[in-house]
């Protein structure tokens, strides 16, 4: 036995004849004997009370645990013995089945209706909410429902496969027990479903829940179904023998077995709670307050021991949970009574588990008892917690509900789990340790579910306190001034504030605990993934935890969620260099890279701009490209990162404009542009300087940094030409001079360098070829082809072209003329586009006229044709220009460059320039003929074409038939529709021509 939830007492004893039937009126009990008679018994002190009437009144609602006397007979009740007996107290009305049905009237026993139709039934069930009566009858069962009056009326009769051992409704059914099976039976049509089998050895028995479910005997098991007979899985009532009689009287079920009375609780899964032993027994029946057992001759009252004692016993025989669920049926009105036991009860139930090595369910119960997280935090000594925690003594939760000092508890047994064994058997015994390294690991696992089951309502509650702190600040604080709110924002991470609101210092603790228990079980990953997200954690404490424990990367985190940048970047810096000593790595848990420092800085771009700059400089020179990376997708200016540069880091200034010309074309402007080849250009002019100095400069001389200059000033175009032209030497860097004459578009110039100066005609070749396919797709090909004959010019008159060359180069760069564009400013592309419109215009009209120089180049002067015609004479390169003609044939204009050769060219040094030029124009003669004749060719076959479609052949036989008359044709005169298949005869396509011809089909052809 569990513990005494009813007591047994004798209400009477000694009845004169053997009873046969019983039920409670009240306090009062009715007894059907044997003899026919109704003895009516009362409690022995009802006759002597001379309580007030209201106290009377309740104390006759419910039966006393006392004697019982009788208080009169009422002989000849029944004719036959008493089957079954039941009040119905909302009509005040007493059932009663003997030979038949019989409904009296209380208290006076007026017999008011009998249903003569009951004669013979053995069992029927009432359902007092509709006033609907059942009863079996040999193979039949009856309905009956309640007038309201004193009669009955008949409302359904159905015939079932067997007699009825048990029944009772369910709902708008009824549940039958007939001797093989259970049925449910649909009340309005009389459909019959099946649900399973009884029992083989006791009868069956049907038995109704309050929740409307029902309880189905299979010898000694309870089966619980519902009302339309589907299994639940609620499991199964299992008792010692099979019962004879199920009364439910929450929570508890009370079965009558042939040797005692057994109860059980209706909680899975279903426990012996007592046993009552009373030998022969005839009856058990629940009365409003307790049971009633009734012998042959004598009567017992099985009455309720109060809940709060059951809840002491259970709680002190270890049955928490049984105590849990009794807590649960104190009255609505002892809440606060019934909520303080709970806690209590929980509680000493997590102590219980936690002592037994149950740490995962001790948790769930503190978790139920809504402890401090504190309390339990308490059992763990090796958790530090934050100073402000407050500790709750365990008396204030373990005493509160006064019981026994059995049931308080002087510790919490922690020491059993988390203290380590004395060093002595340590040393002695590895296992031991081993087991208890064991025991705390689980002992850590089950708070982390603990306080991961904690953690969301408590933050929750820190947020929505903080949330309110920041908008009462917001309108309080509205007219502070710059420093102080700069002063409140530099304080962003919570190592300096004191947190005062209990929520925050709850979530704080919460938090830190959560950390140390995380890490101490290995969970490296869970603890990072803590700090990324919204936490509180005591940084002092947590600072400490992590670096005994070297684990840097939580520690990032720690420094991160709290805004502590500076503090983690010099960390990770820290550790980087670390890494990279071969020493240094076995001490760290994984290696630090510098890209661990970009990806650090990556998300504050937007908020501190020069945080990030001065630590991106520690890794700008080893991960140069990640670090523009970084300014590029950070949208950090690039103007601000350049003049950074220039202060802290000038030889990597180079290097980022590089980058970020290489990387985004488009994303830097004109200045910065202009800075880099100015760089460039001041390195180079340092090291010509140097050379020049020794005497060692060779113009074919190429440095990385002259090659650099030289790409830079070909690729880009956001420079000043101008500026640039004037920092260079006049007796050196021909190439540089040559592009930035380019650029500003003279070209006559810049070719006279690479031939005159630099004496290398390839260069001056690709700048032609240059200008020529820059401009291919955009303007007429034909015009820029005139570049080749500037060049060719150039060969054919040698003295002229370096005549004035120094004269003309420093009046250029001294007062530079209004015609010539300024490449890097925001109107160039116009002003050039237009340039070469007009250019392109004067050349494609002047293709009958021989070439002037003023075509190609807008600086040149009228007096320069002077020149030409005066030197036409001098020495000319003309191997250069035979070159030129052979290698650019198909790019040359051929009639102009044959009207600027002299008359004395042989014809024989132009053939590998005529031949390819003539084949071509042969070439395309032949392919243009070649082309007209196909489309001649297609013409026709089109037309020819067109004239096959047009033909319409119809073969007519004797056979064909007429589709107006649907006549054969014959040899007659016929007609031939459009579409090419209706056949008529002409006489009748004459006739019906003045309405439309129908054709009803096809017309069949025969051969």
């Amino acid at each position: 036995m569990v513990h005494s939830a009813y007591d047994s007492f004798e209400l009477l004893n000694g009845c004169p004849t053997k009873i046969d039937a019983i039920e409670s009126y009240g306090s009062k009990l009715l007894l059907a004997c044997s003899d026919g008679s109704l003895r009516i018994y009362a409690p022995e002190s009802s006759g002597s009370d001379r309580s007030p009437p209201s106290d009377r009144l309740s104390q006759s609602l419910e039966l006393r645990k006392e004697p019982y006397v009788l208080e009169r007979t009422v002989n000849g009740f029944s004719k036959k013995p008493m089957v079954a007996m039941e009040v119905l107290e909302s009509r005040e009305l007493l059932l009663s089945l003997s030979e038949s049905i019989a409904f009296h009237r209380l208290p006076n026993l007026e017999t008011i209706a009998v249903i003569t139709k009951a004669k013979g039934a053995n069992v029927y069930s009432w359902d007092d909410r509709r006033g609907f009566l059942c009863f079996a009858r040999q193979k039949r069962v009856c309905i009956f429902r309640h007038d309201g009056g004193r009669g009955f009326v008949e409302v359904k009769e159905f015939g079932i496969p067997d007699m009825v051992k048990s029944m009772t409704w369910c709902g708008e059914n009824i549940c039958l027990g007939i001797r093989r099976e259970y049925m449910i039976l649909n009340s309005t049509n009389g459909a019959l479903s099946e649900v399973f089998p009884s029992g083989r050895i006791a009868p069956p028995l049907v038995v109704s829940l309050p929740s409307g479910e029902l309880l189905l005997g299979k010898d000694n098991i309870g089966v619980f179904v519902d009302q339309n007979g589907k299994l639940l899985h609620e499991g199964r009532i299992c008792w010692s023998e099979a019962p004879a009689t199920v009364v439910i009287h929450k929570p508890y079920a009370i079965g009558l077995l042939p040797r005692h009375v057994e109860i059980r609780s209706l909680r899975v899964p279903y426990p012996l709670i007592q046993t009552v032993v009373l030998r022969n027994v005839r009856h058990l029946l629940q009365s409003n307050y307790a049971i009633i057992v009734a012998l042959d001759n004598s009567i017992y009252g099985l009455f309720p021991v109060p809940l709060g004692a059951q809840i002491v016993q259970l709680t002190a025989s270890g049955n928490f949970e049984e105590a849990l669920a009794l807590c649960k049926l104190l009255p609505p009105e002892d809440s606060s009574l019934r909520a303080a036991k709970e806690q209590s009860i929980h509680i000493r139930y997590a102590h219980y588990l936690f002592e037994n090595g149950s740490y995962e369910e001790a948790m769930e119960q503190f978790l139920a008892s809504q402890v401090e997280i504190t309390y339990v935090l308490s059992l763990y000594p090796s958790i530090v917690l934050p100073k402000s925690a407050v500790v709750p003594e365990a008396e204030k939760f373990m005493d509160i509900t006064g019981d026994s000092p059995y049931l308080s508890r002087g510790s919490s047994g922690m020491s059993d789990d988390m203290e380590s064994s004395p060093p002595q058997h340590l040393e002695s015994d590895e296992g031991a340790a081993l087991e208890s390294k064991k025991l705390s690991h689980n002992t850590l696992m089950a708070l982390i579910k603990f306080l991961q089951k904690k953690r969301y309502s408590i933050i929750e509650k820190a947020t929505a306190e903080g949330t309110e702190e920041v908008v009462s600040d917001a309108v309080g604080d509205a007219f502070v001034s710059y420093d102080s709110i700069r002063s409140k924002k530099s304080t962003k991470g919570r190592i300096n504030i004191s947190i005062s609101s209990g929520a925050r210092e709850m979530a704080s603790v919460l938090d830190t605990a959560l950390l140390q228990a995380l890490l101490l079980t290995g969970q490296f990953s869970a603890a990072v993934e803590l700090l990324k997200g919204v936490n509180y954690c005591d940084v002092k404490i947590c600072e400490e935890f992590l670096q005994k424990r070297n684990q840097y990367v939580a520690l990032l985190e720690l420094y991160k969620c709290n805004a502590m940048h500076h503090e983690a970047l010099k960390l990770l810096h820290q550790l980087i260099e670390e890494s990279k000593s071969d020493q240094s790595q076995a001490e760290l848990l994984q290696k630090f890279k510098p890209e661990m420092i970009i990806d650090y800085l990556k998300p504050l771009c937007g908020t501190d701009t020069m945080l990030v700059l001065e630590y991106s400089m520690l890794v700008l020179e080893s991960c140069p490209t990640q670090t523009i990376d970084l300014f590029l997708t950070g949208n950090i200016p690039a103007d601000l990162v350049n003049s950074y540069l220039k202060q802290h880091a000038p030889n990597m200034q180079a290097a980022y404009l590089e980058l970020m010309l290489a990387m985004n074309e488009n994303g830097i402007s004109g200045n910065l542009q202009n800075e880099m080849v100015q760089i460039y250009l001041s390195e180079v002019l340092d090291w010509y300087a140097d050379l020049s100095a020794q005497q060692k400069w060779d113009e074919k001389a190429y440095s990385s940094t002259r090659k650099k200059l030289l790409s830079a000033l070909e690729s880009i175009s956001g420079y000043n030409p101008e500026a640039l032209l004037k920092r260079l030497p006049a007796d050196a860097l021909y190439e540089e001079r040559a592009i930035l004459l380019g650029k500003m578009n003279q070209h006559e110039l810049a070719l006279s360098l690479y031939v005159h100066k630099l004496h290398v005609p390839d260069l001056a070749l690709s700048y032609c070829d240059r200008v020529y396919e820059s401009v291919l797709h955009q303007h007429s090909a034909k015009s820029y082809s005139t570049i080749y004959l500037t060049l060719l010019q150039i060969y054919l008159n040698p003295q002229r072209t370096t005549k004035n060359f120094e004269k003309r180069i420093t009046n250029l760069v001294s007062t530079p003329k209004s015609g010539v564009p300024r490449i890097g400013l925001g109107t160039s592309a116009k002003i050039k586009t237009s340039r070469l419109g007009r250019k392109i215009a004067e050349i494609e009209g002047a293709e009958d006229i021989r070439i002037s120089p003023s075509g190609t180049d807008s600086g040149r002067s009228d007096g320069d044709i002077d020149d030409l015609n005066e030197e036409a004479g001098s020495t000319i390169m003309l191997d250069e220009v035979l070159d030129l003609l052979s290698r650019r044939w198909d790019r040359i204009n051929g009639a102009q460059a044959l009207k600027l050769l002299p008359r004395d060219t042989k014809l024989q040094n132009l053939l590998q320039f005529l031949g390819p030029l003539l084949r071509k124009s042969s070439e395309a003669h032949r392919n243009f003929s070649v082309i007209k004749s196909l489309r001649e060719s297609e013409n026709l076959q089109v037309k020819d074409e067109l004239c096959n479609q047009r033909k319409t052949v119809l073969k007519v036989t004797s056979d064909s038939m007429c589709s107006l008359c649907n006549k054969k044709i014959g040899t007659s005169v016929f007609a031939v529709y459009p579409n090419g298949k209706t056949l008529v005869h002409f006489v009748c396509f004459k006739d019906s021509q003045s309405m439309k011809a129908v054709v009803k089909g096809t017309p069949r052809w025969k051969r």
